[in-house]
């Protein structure tokens, strides 16, 4: 009986001692590090800044194109078995003008006119026609290009005169002239008119054959003037 009350109150001092504060088994500081760096520590990932894009302002341009300048004919009236005076040659010298719309580098439609009011023999050329343009751009400025379409000239004066239409053809090349830009991308451009796609004035000169036929007679006509690219 004395065993069981002794078993009893052991028993009972061993809970009070644990209760009341104490750890039986001592925790090392080893140990308290331990624990620490096992906690989970929040980890804050800073967000990247947010980059607006960049826009690349577009060239102000057009793909329209004026043009005015100077123009020499020749006329060859081939007029064999005819009556006296009617065969002969004439040149003479006027104004021209041309419109245009470029597709892109590589084709485009073209308008022109001229008059060649000042002639020796009086032979003055009337001229209008459109064209389908073929371009191929040498360099950032040089340009060549032909044309191909349908056109009405007349004759007039001393030789033999002429009204015709057909065929008309011809070639040249137009330098650009306006501010180096081209080294800019946001100036760059599929087209509008000059070799380097750029807003301003250039230069042309070009060879034209007026009418062509076999047997027909012979209207040529070379121009140089002032192009404006809008």
């Amino acid at each position: 009986m004395k065993r069981v009350k002794l078993s009893i109150v052991t028993l009972i001092v061993t809970t009070n001692f644990m209760m009341a504060g104490g750890d039986i088994i001592p925790v090392t500081p080893y140990e308290e590090e331990d624990i620490k760096a096992a906690e989970v520590v929040p980890v804050t990932i800073p967000k990247e800044p947010v980059v607006a894009p960049i826009v690349t302002p577009v060239a102000d341009v057009s793909p329209f194109y004026v043009g005015v300048g100077l123009v020499a004919g020749r006329y060859d009236s081939r007029c064999l078995n005819g009556p006296v005076g009617c065969d002969g040659t004439d040149t003479s010298g006027g104004i021209m003008g041309r419109v245009g719309y470029d597709f892109n580098q590589y084709i485009g439609i073209e308008t022109r006119a001229m008059i060649t009011p000042i002639s020796s023999d009086g032979a003055e050329i009337k001229h209008i026609g459109g064209f389908i343009k073929p371009m191929y751009p040498i360099t950032n400025a040089l340009n060549t290009y032909g044309l191909v379409g349908v056109a009405k000239t007349t004759t007039s004066g001393t030789l033999r005169r002429s009204s015709v239409e057909g065929l008309a053809f011809g070639a040249g090349v137009e330098y650009d002239l306006s501010d180096d830009k081209k080294k800019d991308a946001k100036y760059d451009r599929e087209f509008d008119g000059e070799a380097d796609q750029e807003k301003g004035f250039g230069v042309f000169a070009d060879y034209e054959r007026l009418y062509y036929k076999s047997g027909s007679p012979d209207l040529d006509a070379v121009s140089i003037g002032v192009t404006y690219d809008f």
